[in-house]
């Protein structure tokens, strides 16, 4: 459906080559630090540096003049006074540059009549020299494969979520916040204020994209309305469209037209429209990456009914009965485990301190012995009446009592389950005072496919969504 768009937008996401104009042999401006971070990063093309005072940085030389580039320039990207921003299109129209994204702020999110009027300059230009802009006002591209990251960020590992966002700031976030969380991007950009390529432009190259199966968005408003509905409709029927709305307040809004010029609509219209497009909707970046991470490690919804553990040491009872509270006003349902099950966990744990329905208190565990602890979580895992199991985690309790040696063993448990059933396992780690290992556990687990989340509410809210996306997808 959108082939053409992967075909046009090949040479942003993989240039062959790269200028940056505003670098400096002597400073710590945007420009420069472009350039480091391309050398760094290991930018497999040739790296322009472009600055008026000429000299070298990183050992390349830096060329007064984009016109004086010996080579062939793909990709250009801008951090320059927006006073100079014509001349530069003139300048890439005369070396036959593909796409320029601009850094340069200043524009309609700033001054909207004069920073329209220079905008609107700014395409003409480009059209005729047959030059797509990104931006302005913007990070531009990032793409781990072509070892492209974010201004001073970081690649990690290439992989199959992508994503689209207006605003720089939120789109470094969502690299830096994903990279923690091994959620692995297979492309990102910022694009601010769009004046020429856009959301719907972005979206429609990760539609068609054979590298990217889920995407994320943060948008804060459309020059074009009924382009993007069409667009996050027609993307939402071939891959997951998760989109966070900002400027959904007043106060908002108004931050999104200073931010990026973007005029924001009613948050009941943008709500009825991401519906009506079959996207999912969510709030916050904590909602943006949490879901995006459930649908990078599990491969389709496979049903809400969930077992919830909790008590790997004292005091599991009440964590059990919050954790059920929030799996239910989170849309997930708790179902009675079967008398077969019941039985089981009775001959294991015991009846006295132990809650053997669900949510599952597996507290007596530590005076019976791993073992019996494993035999209960595989007992539970293998209920018919459970589609996905929820295991609540407390480093603070945890390690004073199995010592680290131990808790290694029981998450390599966790590991082991879940490589030979098809249940997801989730596993709900809140933070505390022991981070360092907390931290340390929680990659381990999701290097095993295993999602992790520092609440149970936020655990919740992603699988349903994972699985409401699944009953649509079902219902077509």
């Amino acid at each position: 459906m959108f082939e053409e768009k992967l075909k046009e937008l090949e040479p942003i996401f993989y240039p062959k080559s790269i200028a940056v104009v505003g670098s400096s042999a002597h400073s710590i401006k945007a420009g420069s630090i472009w350039v480091w971070s391309l050398v760094s990063a290991g930018f497999p093309g040739h790296i322009y540096p472009v600055g008026s005072r000429g000299g070298r940085i990183a050992d390349l030389e830096i060329f007064p003049n984009l016109r004086m580039v010996p080579g062939e320039v793909d990709y250009v990207i801008v951090a320059i006074p927006r006073q100079s921003v014509l001349e530069l299109l003139d300048d890439c129209a005369a070396k036959n540059v593909k796409a320029v994204q601009f850094f340069t702020a200043g524009f309609s999110e700033m001054d909207a009549q004069e920073g329209r009027r220079l905008e609107k300059q700014m395409l003409e230009k480009a059209r005729q020299g047959n030059v797509r802009i990104i931006g302005p006002n913007c990070i531009g591209v990032y793409c781990p494969e072509h070892k492209i990251p974010f201004l001073m960020g970081t690649l990690g590992e290439s992989g199959s979520v992508g994503f689209v966002s207006q605003s720089g700031g939120i789109a470094t976030k969502l690299a830096t916040t994903g990279i923690a969380r091994r959620i692995n991007y297979s492309k990102g950009v910022s694009f601010g204020n769009g004046i020429d390529l856009d959301a719907s432009d972005f979206l429609e190259y990760l539609a068609a994209d054979p590298k990217t199966r889920v995407i994320g968005a943060y948008l804060e408003g459309t020059r074009d309305g009924a382009r993007l509905l069409r667009t996050m409709k027609a993307v939402a029927q071939v891959k997951p469209l998760v989109v966070w709305k900002g400027g959904r307040t007043e106060a908002g809004a108004q931050a999104a037209l200073s931010h990026t010029g973007s005029l924001a609509s009613s948050p009941a219209i943008w709500s009825a429209a991401l519906k009506q497009a079959g996207a999912i909707q969510v709030n916050s970046l904590e909602e943006l990456t949490d879901t995006l991470l459930v649908f990078q490690q599990l491969n389709s919804g496979q049903g809400t009914r969930a077992a919830i553990i909790g008590g790997l040491a004292d005091g599991g009872g009440g964590i059990s009965v919050s954790a059920g509270d929030a799996c239910m006003d989170n849309g997930l349902k708790v179902p009675r485990l079967s008398l077969e099950t019941r039985r089981e966990l009775s001959r294991l744990l015991g009846e006295v301190g132990s809650i053997l329905h669900n949510p599952v208190d597996v507290s007596q565990a530590q005076f019976r012995g791993l073992p019996a602890l494993f035999q209960a979580v595989d007992s539970v895992t293998s209920d018919t009446a459970i589609d996905v199991v929820l295991i609540q985690e407390d480093m603070d309790i945890l390690l004073p009592i199995y010592t680290w040696k131990g808790l290694e063993e029981i998450n390599e448990f966790f590991i082991e389950l879940r490589s030979r059933q098809d249940k997801p396992i989730i596993v709900v780690l809140p933070p505390g005072s022991a981070e360092p290992e907390r931290l340390q556990l929680e990659q381990k687990l999701l290097a095993a496919s295993i999602p992790v989340f520092c609440s149970m509410e936020r655990a919740a809210k992603a699988i349903c969504r994972l699985n409401q996306y699944a009953c649509r997808q079902g219902a077509k």
